[in-house]
């Protein structure tokens, strides 16, 4: 039955409404009304159908002139709406939304597809594998300096029965008799016929005569995979490595995901790292610090000579340059910071205890410039100046 009303009332535009005015006002009655968004709404239902009849008629510049001239008569006379070519309503959703699929290529088409279940070509089952995770835990020196590590860990591989196809030998894959090969299969909901996957081919279009009994058609099986990775020098704790192409094999043949190799790094006992510099206390005796002198200090690789004025105080640092990691990115090296700690001694036979208390009485106040400064200020808070 042909609608009583103006296409263009229905669409909501006007008379002189160009071609993308007409398309985007029916992109958005349709979506409104359509039936999946209206289960059991008989009038949805019938305004979709309206809608639709209205836009194939007006999408198309030769149908558009003859119903300006003569109205929905002139479809009448080429026997009905129907019969000139709504037997399809999702085609006009193709035109409308552009691209291969019913809504069009992209996210939105995706989705679209995916909810209404509509749309969609022949596909393959070959899946990209996953990745996967392995932590790997080596020593301070290892990282600085960089390193070669074995490794291992489960993942599915290729099945080296049926090399990855999934078949037994002396089989072979034929077309789906569900779907003939085409991957699809059409289905009637209400009074729509929309395409699905094939249920029993999964959109591939074949099936397995006799699927290989190593991986049961899966064409991957769960190995333990050994392998040589170079840990570059520098590395830090919780560097990730990325190894393209060393994880799961995809099913059906399909390429393998990644494998990511995530470094932890055990504590030094002598060194901590910051970045690329690395810090270490070093105690000396209270001669040196006194005195000065030479002490040597322990480095990554070898030793270092740290020579220490006299009049050394606890805690101050010496910068040994280029003493660091090298950078992982190749950007330098960096430095080794020594904090010095004086050594205070503990135990003092009577002689020594005797030329320390002579060497404390010859001390004039700026011996001890420090503790001298600090009796003058806590002097001052005291007495309110």
């Amino acid at each position: 039955m042909t609608s009583s009303r103006d296409y263009y009332e229905i669409l909501g535009v006007a008379k002189g409404a160009s071609a993308e005015e007409i398309k985007k006002a029916y992109r958005k009655l349709a979506l409104k009304y359509h039936p999946d968004r209206n289960a059991g709404d008989r009038a949805a239902e019938e305004k979709f159908k309206e809608l639709s009849k209205a836009y194939e008629a007006l999408s198309d510049p030769e149908r558009r002139a003859a119903y300006d001239r003569y109205g929905p008569a002139a479809f009448e006379a080429q026997g009905g709406a129907t019969s000139a070519g709504f037997h399809d309503p999702f085609e006009i959703f193709k035109e409308v939304f552009g691209g291969s699929g019913l809504f069009g290529e992209g996210v939105f088409g995706s989705l679209f597809e995916e909810a209404f279940g509509v749309g969609g070509n022949k596909r393959s089952r070959q899946e990209r594998g996953a990745d996967l995770r392995c932590d790997l835990e080596i020593d301070f020196e290892e990282a600085a300096l960089g390193c070669e590590k074995q490794i291992a860990f489960p993942k599915l591989d290729v099945c080296s029965a049926c090399g990855g196809s999934g078949v037994a030998p002396g089989s072979s894959r034929k077309a789906c008799p569900t779907c003939h090969g085409q991957g699809q299969v059409r289905v009637t909901r209400g009074f729509l016929t929309v395409a699905q996957t094939c249920p029993r081919c999964q959109g591939t279009g074949a099936v397995v005569e006799r699927p290989c009994a190593s991986c049961r058609g899966e064409g991957r099986v769960k190995q333990t995979a050994e392998m040589s990775i170079k840990i570059p020098a520098g590395i830090d704790d919780g560097y990730r490595l990325r190894l393209a192409g060393y994880g799961e094999r995809g099913s059906a043949g399909g390429p393998a995901g990644d494998l990511y190799v995530v470094v932890h790094v055990r504590r030094h006992e002598v060194f901590e790292r910051q970045g690329n510099d690395l810090y270490c206390d070093m105690p000396i005796s209270f001669v040196q610090a006194a005195l000065g002198g030479e002490a040597t200090v322990p480095c990554l690789v070898g030793k270092a000579t740290l020579k220490i004025p006299a009049g050394t105080q606890s805690g101050q640092v010496f910068r040994l340059r280029g003493r660091g990691v090298a950078d992982v990115h190749g950007r330098g090296i960096g430095d080794l910071l020594v904090r010095v700690a004086v050594e205070v001694p503990t135990r003092l036979n009577a002689e020594q205890r005797e030329k320390l208390e002579a060497f404390a009485a010859s001390c004039a106040p700026d011996t001890h410039p420090q503790q001298e400064g600090f009796l003058e200020r806590a002097k001052r808070f005291f007495s309110g100046e």
